[in-house]
């Protein structure tokens, strides 16, 4: 914070910028990001300056804000400066002098007309973005959602307090049928808006970022959706819920990053993204997945904007460069997959454990398929925990022309200076138990 009170502090100027836990801004409603720089510092044109300089860090513009984030973990926290707060951009002047400094703009914001720097002391476009800056501050996006929250507030008041009269003078309908159309009423402008949507590519892409705010509310509706108490069908509806869910899930990110907006931080900025988006599928995987299901589902996810294999294979490997959740593992194997840091294998060969020492399992073993139904992961996951298992000493494999099967390693349980004797106790008792069962 500044000291004086002539200064204005970061909370006066600017507002704290809410980040993910890869260093991803977290975009507001309707909010898409257009520009990113790097190596940018925020500093004050008076004298004396009227708030701390932010120095070195990343400047992203969005249709509503400047969001500046530290590059590196430092004094600074993340900031932002809502482009409705600008009350003039000043024009750039090319001069003798200005080319032998860094590239300027500056700016004028309120409160207390503040006159803002922004110095560009990395590499970028610095053109473009100034284009860019012009055109979402220009642009006023944020009238768009100022209008329609002051429609929706009048709305929802005014409704109740106007009885059995809407605004037309007509009568409302109340009660069960006025429920009932209501509900008719969303569904045919649901139904209007995908049948716009889908008349050609051009309207299907202008109309991208309703469908994905409406696939949004169709989730959140969903999810806070009472849970039936008919035990009869609470199944059906759970698994209908389950899979709409998934639809909604992997309906597409809103502002994918893209080299045209983050210029030569594409692939750091591609990996934070990455770092975030993939939460949700690791968590419906069971902690781990591929990078082959993980491309399909991010691809699937950003749309027309496609990455390559290359890139994704970029983004995963500068994972080891930030502070993020998530990680690559390399299985002895060779297998490559992206994993939770809170994943824990002690956990894994537990379930493992329990599985193969069942009764069934002691006698027939068990198979990656068998495997992946416990851990609620694809066999191929599964396979490559059976062979850490065994590597362990945990199991032990059996090659036949039925395939590969695993089985509970009983050799540690045998005495070498009596081979033959028979214990009834301890898993070597409970798989004599077993296999006598098959001569009975």
């Amino acid at each position: 914070m500044a000291s004086g009170s002539s200064n204005i502090g970061v909370s006066g100027l600017f507002e704290n910028a809410e980040v993910t836990t890869s260093g991803r801004p977290v975009l507001r409603r309707n909010e898409v990001e257009c520009f990113l720089l790097s190596s940018v510092d925020l500093d004050s044109e008076d004298d004396p300056p009227r708030f701390i300089a932010l120095k070195s860090g990343n400047l992203i513009l969005t249709t509503h804000r400047l969001i500046w984030i530290p590059s590196q973990s430092n004094a600074y926290v993340p900031s932002s400066v809502p482009l409705a707060a600008i009350t003039q951009i000043f024009s750039h002047k090319k001069s003798i002098k200005a080319m032998f400094h860094s590239p300027r703009i500056r700016f004028q914001a309120n409160p207390g007309s503040v006159v803002v720097t922004i110095v560009f002391r990395g590499k970028g476009d610095f053109d473009d973005f100034l284009t860019k800056f012009w055109e979402c501050w220009r642009g006023r996006a944020w009238e768009e959602d100022e209008k329609i929250e002051s429609e929706t507030s009048r709305a929802g008041p005014g409704t109740g307090a106007q009885g059995l009269y809407g605004n037309d003078g007509t009568v409302r309908m109340v009660g069960l049928a006025g429920i009932l159309r209501k509900e008719q009423e969303q569904w045919e402008s649901t139904d209007k808006s995908l049948q716009d949507a889908f008349q050609d590519l051009n309207a299907l892409m202008s109309k991208a970022k309703e469908m994905v705010s409406l696939a949004e509310k169709m989730r959140q509706k969903l999810l806070s959706a009472p849970s039936s108490q008919n035990g009869s069908t609470d199944d059906v509806e759970m698994g209908s819920k389950e899979e709409m869910q998934q639809l909604m899930l992997s309906v597409g990110i809103i502002s994918p990053v893209t080299k045209e907006s983050a210029g030569a931080l594409y692939h750091q900025e591609l990996s934070r993204q990455l770092a975030d988006f993939v939460r949700i599928p690791l968590e419906q995987a069971g902690g781990m997945i591929s990078l082959t299901d993980m491309y399909y589902h991010f691809n699937r996810a950003r749309g027309t904007e496609l990455i390559s294999p290359d890139d994704l294979w970029q983004a995963c490997t500068l994972w080891e460069k930030f502070d993020v959740p998530v990680m690559l593992r390399k299985f002895d194997s060779g297998v490559i997959v992206i994993q939770n840091k809170s994943h824990s294998d002690e956990e894994v060969m537990s379930r493992i454990r329990m599985l193969v020492n069942k009764a069934e399992t002691l006698r027939t073993g068990v198979t990656a398929s068998d495997a992946a139904l416990t851990l609620k992961i694809a066999p191929a996951m599964a396979k490559e925990h059976l062979l850490t298992a065994e590597t362990k000493g945990l199991l032990c494999r059996d090659m036949s022309p039925d395939g590969l099967r695993f089985y509970f390693n009983l050799f540690p349980e045998i005495d070498p200076t009596d081979l033959h004797i028979v214990k009834d106790f301890g898993t070597y008792g409970e798989w004599v138990k077993a296999t006598s069962l098959l001569t009975v």
